[in-house]
């Protein structure tokens, strides 16, 4: 396997060497062998970016609505001559089987961008108030700091909001996913954006994260990650007190009611929480069943779990591919281990895995309430299960979790809306309804704060100028 080296920055419309010496190995989820070496960047390299956002910012925010709207249709187009690139790229990197990363990977994120330009097309961008003007305006240089498991569709749901705002960027991409970076930069280069309108800088998170979430040029910071990662840049942007958005972990629960169609929300609870192969921060990992159903919902999940081949990611008949990294796959048998330690029962007997890469088979639990699996956010491809004996006790369990990103409910429309009411989620399903690109996404609790996506998203990036005025005096007034 050929090891690609990236080591350069795209900083102020060009291609420049890293101040940083370290290097990243990081490794293919198909076969664990060495496939790139990333450079780790260095604070210098973050100095040099924010500077040049900074020199472009009034430029760029200036500019009419309708060239910035431009500006992103080229990146668009751009994108959309990499789509197979880019496919095959985050299949390799993250384990994404290809065809899902063609659909959801790429394409998607890709049709966003349209959506996020008829938003902006729609806004009142100014609106009386009384004796005031309300006027949008963006915040100035952010910070976008996006995570490995969806790079693209991140990359699209912080970068293109941002600067339709009329903001200029710093984006800190995953260090895992390095030659879907490499496309997204060309696809910007291609694009022609003024320079330093967007900049991207390769490497750690506690080296070029961290100086980033606490400059003081930097205006707002946009974070997706781990919980744990987003307390640290909360904290560290804190220290200028800027603006911060986070999207961050999720314990998502699935509510099947009685009277549901069972076979419906067995299948569609299991795909949720294996899309991606778990890695899917919103992932339906909790599946909360009636107690009468036990029986009928095991054998149910074991007929889904069946269906679902592993291998490898490029492989068309693989379901589930592997993990990104060794060390995701040894977090998430380890959790595992521990929940079967603390009393987790196996629904299924897991397939057998390639020999090479890093493959977690698709598993299901039965847990209590206090098991590890049930209260953890595992981000692998394990289904945790747990009966309720009432509406307020499968309520009172579904919000028995620190985290509140994404919830479902299953059963008579009328009722599951009811319980829907009383989740406390940023989105809940009901019934299987299809994802809505254009409704907030976000988390309650310690899921984030924040939304992303839409219009709530493309105004998350705005902040609002109030200007008094007196009214004209009348002719002839004394």
């Amino acid at each position: 396997m050929t090891t690609h080296v990236y080591d350069r920055q795209y900083i102020d419309g060009a291609w420049s060497a890293s101040q940083g010496t370290d290097f990243i190995d990081v490794h293919a989820p198909n076969s664990g062998q060495l496939a790139a070496r990333v450079n780790g960047g260095h604070e210098g390299d973050v100095e040099r970016a924010v500077q040049a956002a900074r020199r472009a910012f009034d430029g760029w925010s200036e500019r009419p609505l309708a060239q910035r709207v431009q500006g992103l249709q080229r990146w668009q187009a751009a994108l959309t001559e990499r789509q197979s690139a880019l496919a095959q790229a985050i299949a390799q990197e993250v384990g994404t089987p290809l065809k899902i990363s063609q659909i959801v990977q790429v394409d998607a994120p890709i049709r966003n961008i349209t959506n996020f330009i008829d938003c902006a097309l729609a806004l009142r961008w100014s609106s009386p108030l009384a004796h005031s003007e309300l006027v949008r305006e963006p915040y100035g240089v952010v910070a976008c700091i996006t995570p490995w498991n969806f790079p693209l569709h991140q990359i699209v749901l912080k970068l293109v909001p941002a600067l339709l705002a009329g903001n200029t960027v710093v984006l800190k991409p995953s260090e895992l996913t390095p030659q879907t970076t490499q496309l997204v930069c060309e696809a910007l280069h291609d694009a022609g954006l003024p320079d330093g309108v967007v900049n991207v800088v390769n490497g750690l998170g506690t080296v070029v994260g961290a100086p980033l979430a606490a400059s003081a040029f930097v205006d707002m910071v946009s974070f997706t990650g781990s919980t744990a990662a987003g307390r640290a840049v909360t904290a560290l942007a804190a220290q200028t007190i800027k603006k911060v958005a986070t999207e961050l972990g999720g314990k998502s629960p699935t509510v099947v009611l009685p009277g549901a169609d069972l076979p419906r929300a067995i299948k569609a609870s299991v795909a949720s929480c294996m899309l991606n192969n778990g890695q899917t921060c919103s992932a339906l990992t909790r599946l909360l069943v009636p107690q009468a159903q036990r029986d009928e919902v095991q054998a149910l999940i074991q007929q889904e779990l069946a269906r679902l081949t592993v291998g490898a990611s490029m492989d068309a008949a693989s379901r589930i591919g592997p993990l990104i990294s060794r060390r995701q796959m040894q977090g998430v048998n380890a959790l595992v281990d521990e929940g079967v330690a603390q009393g987790a029962q196996a629904i299924h007997t897991p397939a057998t895995l390639p020999s090479d890469g890093f493959f977690v088979a698709p598993q299901a639990y039965w847990v209590t309430p206090a098991n590890p699996l049930f209260r953890q956010e595992v981000f692998g491809p394990v289904l945790s299960v747990s009966t309720y004996g009432d509406e307020a006790e499968a309520v009172r369990l579904a919000n028995d979790t620190v985290y509140g990103l994404a919830a479902a409910v299953w059963g008579e429309p009328a009722a599951a809306r009811e319980v829907a009411g009383r989740i406390r989620a940023g989105q809940v399903d009901i019934n299987g309804a299809r994802f809505n690109p254009l409704a907030p996404f976000g988390g309650y609790k310690q899921s984030g704060v924040g939304r992303e996506a839409g219009l709530f998203g493309l105004e998350e990036f705005m902040q609002i100028k109030s200007i008094q005025m007196n009214p004209p005096v009348a002719q002839g007034a004394a």
